[in-house]
């Protein structure tokens, strides 16, 4: 195995693929995959950091994050306006078709904020993410943020990454029906899933969110009428289920290849997704901007060849359907680690 190993995993004999293919006609699992190691990407970032000290001047935030955040918040305004007067076919087309990869931009913009990843200064992060959050139309920036942040020091962790599907959902969703349903409402189950597992205090950020997004909103539906503001919500969830550029949600960590639990995506689709197809590299280096992370790729490719990944969204969310295989107990779990006081009691 070299060094481009998913170090910590519960790794087989992983060939170096280019695209991935799942094969059909086993049994769909009945639990996670259970891994008894840490999460795979700190020990990979000391070993990559060690081999290519010069990864660490790709760090910081990205000057170009501002003005693309507002140039596609003032498009996607713009556009909601003028779905005012058309009708609703209409307004469902352009939803698909455009305002929903406008909109995924921003959540994955909002992605990029929560790792601080647009100013230096954390409170300015925050803000942007707010205004990025408008036209989503949902409050969500400020407890994404909590939750993501978890999900890359607690990857797999039970109980503390809410990027992974409850069990619930794992025995509900067993065959090509439900898993269609599954995939067109997994917004719906991202929102959800931490309020029932690992429900948190609201605070004052969550606070300013959700007034700015009520206020947003209102004001849209005066000015510009019912349309407008339904037009938005399309654009969020038709864009975060059986929609391409949602292909991320199931291509970055579900088991494609037994032992590797975070995948990359290189395709064309990069381009308007603030390159978070880069997942490995990402997951590698959080403090790397989205405008960056090829480099990573460029500069230790040693690490990176041997890995699975994919080239194609739709793809994935088609073998996710009809993969009798795959669905969600297709992750990598881990049991959370006992903390030891310094009493040295274990709580």
């Amino acid at each position: 195995m070299g060094r481009g190993g998913d170090h910590g995993t519960v790794r087989h004999d992983l060939a170096p693929p280019v695209d991935l293919d799942v094969k059909g006609g086993g049994a769909m699992a009945k639990d996670f995959y259970w891994a008894e190691t840490d999460e795979p990407h700190a020990s990979r970032r000391r070993a990559i950091l060690a081999a290519h000290p010069e990864i660490r001047e790709l760090f910081g935030p990205d000057s170009s994050a501002f003005p693309q955040i507002v140039a596609i918040v003032l498009l996607q305004i713009w556009t909601a306006t003028l779905m005012q007067d058309a009708a609703w076919p209409v307004v469902v087309t352009v939803a698909y078709f455009f305002g929903a990869f406008l909109n995924h931009n921003l959540f994955l913009a909002i992605h990029e904020l929560s790792h601080n990843l647009a100013f230096s200064t954390i409170v300015y992060n925050r803000l942007l993410g707010i205004f990025a959050n408008l036209p989503i139309s949902i409050p969500m920036s400020v407890t994404f943020q909590k939750y993501h942040l978890e999900h890359h020091k607690y990857q797999g962790v039970q109980g503390m990454d809410m990027d992974i599907p409850s069990y619930t959902e794992g025995r509900v969703v067993t065959n090509i029906f439900s898993k269609m349903a599954w995939v067109l409402c997994q917004l719906f189950f991202y929102a959800l899933r931490p309020v029932f597992l690992n429900p948190k205090q609201p605070g004052f950020w969550e606070v300013l969110n959700l007034l700015c997004q009520v206020s947003f909103d209102a004001l849209l539906l005066y000015f510009s009428g019912g349309k407008a503001l339904v037009y938005l919500l399309l654009a969020t969830f038709l864009g975060g289920g059986m929609h391409p550029i949602a292909g991320h949600f199931i291509a970055e960590h579900y088991v494609f290849l037994k032992g590797q639990e975070t995948y990359s995506y290189y395709g064309p689709l990069n381009i308007l997704t603030w390159n978070v197809g880069y997942h490995v590299e990402h997951h590698d280096f959080p403090r790397i901007p989205g405008c960056k992370l090829y480099r990573v790729r460029q500069i230790a490719p040693e690490f990176y060849e041997d890995l699975g990944h994919h080239t194609s969204w739709s793809y994935v969310i088609y073998k996710y359907i009809t993969d009798s295989t795959v669905g969600p107990f297709s992750r990598t779990m881990r049991k959370p680690q006992p903390v030891t006081s310094k009493h040295g009691k274990v709580n």
